[in-house]
């Protein structure tokens, strides 16, 4: 974990929540926090560029009174909104005099990746790279200083709709931040919530936010398979808001001091009462703890229902990690042994153990912090030609940009591509290569 103070900014549906850090001597702490809720996003995507620029300002001036310390670059979550991911395999020929590897053959393998997967309307985001190969020795972490004829590389690429990079990159630079760094959210929260196990042999991940509620599978050491639900809390809060005629607000409050998720005989049995605003009532009405279970229970039964359907066509809850929850809306009681009676798997739930953010509505603000703190040199380097296309390893994506500049380049998909199967395909292959 290298030394440093790092920010992160994590834009949700609901709000945007700023976490500086400080790494010493390979321990984290927490410094300063700050939160805005915003109206500029909408299902995890800027509707609204100046309203979510006037948040993130806001919530880094908070963050920043907190720790004491002057904020200039963010560490920015990409959440899985119009994100491709597939696998990929390149090759090339070591040109160097002494056919040594370095950073120019590294640039020219995420140009390679680029003409070959990234499509006109998408732009490159990242790599998680599996192994490299040279001249057939395999299992290389880094390769450079090392020599050779020729260098391949497997790994999983992903992409994302240039409008929606666009808009994240100019809500931060309109804010007045650079860009220190953008890390996709559901590969830093795998490296903060899962141990390295669960990681490798495979476990699914479900982040459950305001707005939407996103699932992953991680397995040997990546992402497989993101997806995202457009629902979250806030549709739990409308549900007992509609049902119990009482507002938006009052639904919250009920929700957070007496819901829970899960019914059993036992919680028929020792029923309490609680009493409610009415809409149209003058005196307050009195409702049972169960009821309100029951709305809450129904949609999130229908949240994981869809979660369920879309992890089966992938085989992915044969994984033997189980399932692990996390965000706002996790800290629901009991939300696990619903899950439990949905996915029939282990399921497990995770928050935070840092001061000051134990609660799982900062698991993607703390874990973005941990990612980049813990990123290998290779994979940072991979990354910044990602997202720069450049050969220098300091420059940022700074806030004086013009709307052009902030396009990252792409290229049309080679007709040569490697005949690499649908992604769905991939998942099966390897489900069933590990079940076998």
């Amino acid at each position: 974990m290298k030394n440093g103070v790092y920010t992160s900014l994590d834009i949700g549906t609901t709000s945007i929540k700023v976490i500086v850090s400080e790494v010493l001597n390979s321990q984290m702490n927490v410094i300063g926090v700050g939160s805005e809720r915003t109206s500029g996003i909408s299902k995890g995507l800027i509707v609204d560029i100046d309203e979510t620029a006037q948040s993130i300002s806001k919530a880094v001036n908070q963050a920043e009174e907190k720790a004491g310390v002057a904020i200039d670059s963010l560490i920015v979550g990409v959440p899985a909104v119009n994100i491709d991911i597939e696998p990929f395999h390149v090759s090339v020929n070591i040109s160097s005099t002494n056919q040594e590897v370095d950073d120019d053959v590294i640039k020219n393998m995420v140009n390679q990746i680029r003409e070959k997967k990234v499509s006109s309307d998408q732009a490159l985001l990242s790599m998680m790279i599996e192994e490299f190969i040279i001249d057939g020795f395999e299992d290389i972490i880094d390769p450079r200083k090392m020599v050779g004829n020729q260098i391949e590389c497997y790994g999983t690429v992903l992409t994302i709709s240039k409008t929606v990079l666009h808009n994240i990159k100019k809500s931060v630079n309109n804010a007045g931040y650079d860009i220190n760094d953008l890390l996709f959210q559901p590969k830093a929260m795998s490296e903060l919530i899962h141990s390295e196990d669960e990681r490798q042999f495979g476990t699914i991940q479900i982040d459950l936010g305001g707005g939407q509620t996103t699932v992953s599978a991680i397995h040997d050491e990546q992402v497989k398979f993101s997806s995202i639900i457009k629902e979250g809390g806030d549709n739990i809060t409308k549900d007992i808001s509609v049902v119990l005629n009482t507002s938006l607000k009052k639904a919250e409050k009920i929700k957070r001091e007496v819901g829970y998720g899960f019914i059993d005989e036992n919680d028929l049995n020792n029923d309490q009462t609680v009493s409610i605003d009415v809409v149209g009532q003058d005196q307050k009405v009195q409702v049972k703890e169960s009821y309100i279970a029951e709305i809450i229970e129904a949609r999130i039964a229908q949240i994981f229902e869809k979660i369920k359907t879309e992890l089966d066509e992938i085989g992915a809850l044969e994984l033997p990690g189980g399932v692990i929850l996390t965000g706002g809306t996790s800290a629901i009681p009991r939300i696990e042994e619903l899950a439990e009676a949905i996915f029939e798997v282990n399921v497990k739930k995770y928050v935070p153990d840092f001061m000051g953010v134990r609660y799982p509505s900062f698991t993607n603000g703390i874990s973005l912090v941990y990612y980049k703190a813990n990123m290998d040199d290779i994979h940072e380097m991979m990354n910044h030609y990602a997202l720069f296309n450049d050969t220098s390893r300091s420059q940022k994506m700074v806030k004086h940009q013009t709307d052009e500049k902030m396009q990252l380049p792409v290229q049309q998909k080679s007709s040569t591509e490697d005949n690499e199967g649908t992604f769905i395909d991939k998942i099966k292959n390897f489900l069933a290569h590990f079940f076998d």
